[in-house]
């Protein structure tokens, strides 16, 4: 259409890409063979399995390791463009030129050791998507390996003092970076992975009755308070919990879920989230699940809202059913 701003344009190309890719059913099979061999290299860590896979899922961060070094892994390789750059462009000092180079070398290999990290997060994330994302993904993360191969080359040239071909790896490279890196960001901004997705919070300073303790059979059950979706459940004899409806990590209702020795357990992908205050035990959810004060009173189960940071969730009952 003619005057249509060449933004909309672009977000028309990048739309169709999307869609094209998402289309591909065909990666749907050797994507799952590679997920069944990453549980198989998981589950041969033994009793470090939990470990391992918290630290890559970010547990320990509160949110996705894999946005950070992808964002390292971005931020160095432009600093190694610029550098490159900077150590062509005529006129310049002999001394100024060497020290560019120097520099831009060892941008590269920060850049290529953050690639590698991020990869290794990534693929962590990658293998509890789903169809169009998981095709999605696995392009991104083809294309990334891609550009990296290309890093690593250049650094070896580099090193080996074919600075010329190394510049020009790095730049072609880059470019497969950008390209690779809208793909991950469509993923973030349009599909939500690595976002927490637990859903709203209830602000609610109020105690509100929600059901009587007898419906409770020792499953979450969703109720409603304010608009905004809850579930509640027995954690043990004489006290409940409240919790988000939705599980952070990729929305998995957690009404369906179930308490095992004092978790909650995730139906989708089978995080586990600390009975007393939500709190990720396992992964592959990084962020808390949302956890409200929730009592009991004259056998009706009452919560309010979030009235300070986790933890904050189940409430012992004294004898009777009255609230402590």
């Amino acid at each position: 259409m003619v005057g249509r701003p060449r933004g909309g344009r672009l977000q028309q190309v990048g739309s169709k890409v999307l869609a094209t890719i998402g289309r591909q059913e065909w990666i749907d099979r050797p994507s799952y063979r590679f997920e069944h061999l990453l549980s198989f290299a998981f589950n041969g860590l033994g009793g470090a399995r939990n470990t391992v896979a918290n630290a890559l899922n970010g547990v320990w961060l509160g949110h996705p390791v894999h946005p950070p070094l992808a964002s390292l892994t971005s931020g160095a390789l432009g600093t190694t463009v610029a550098l490159d750059a900077l150590s062509i462009l005529p006129g310049q000092p002999a001394s100024e030129v060497v020290d560019a180079s120097r520099f831009a070398s060892r941008a590269l290999g920060v850049g290529i050791l953050a690639s590698l990290g991020s990869a290794v997060t990534g693929v962590t994330d990658w293998q509890h998507t789903h169809e169009e994302d998981r095709r999605i993904g696995a392009v991104h993360g083809l294309v990334n390996m891609a550009a990296t191969a290309l890093y690593m080359q250049s650094w070896w040239d580099r090193r080996k003092g074919r600075h010329g071909r190394g510049i020009l790896l790095t730049a072609l490279g880059y470019g497969i970076t950008v390209a690779g890196s809208y793909l991950g960001g469509a993923l973030v901004f349009e599909s939500g992975i690595g976002i927490d997705q637990s859903g709203p919070r209830l602000r609610t300073a109020t105690w509100t009755p929600v059901l009587p303790a007898s419906s409770l059979n020792g499953k979450p059950v969703r109720v409603e308070v304010d608009g905004v979706g809850l579930v509640v459940c027995q954690t043990k004899p004489g006290e409940v919990a409240a919790y988000g409806e939705f599980c952070p990590h990729l929305a998995a209702p957690m009404s369906d879920g179930w308490m095992d020795r004092g978790r909650l357990v995730c139906p989708w992908h089978g995080s586990w989230f600390a009975a007393e205050s939500g709190e990720v035990v396992r992964g592959p959810a990084a962020a808390p699940l949302p956890c409200y004060e929730a009592r009991l009173n004259d056998g009706v189960v009452e919560v309010r809202g979030e009235q300070q940071p986790a933890p904050g969730g189940a409430v012992g009952i004294a004898k009777g059913g009255a609230a402590n």
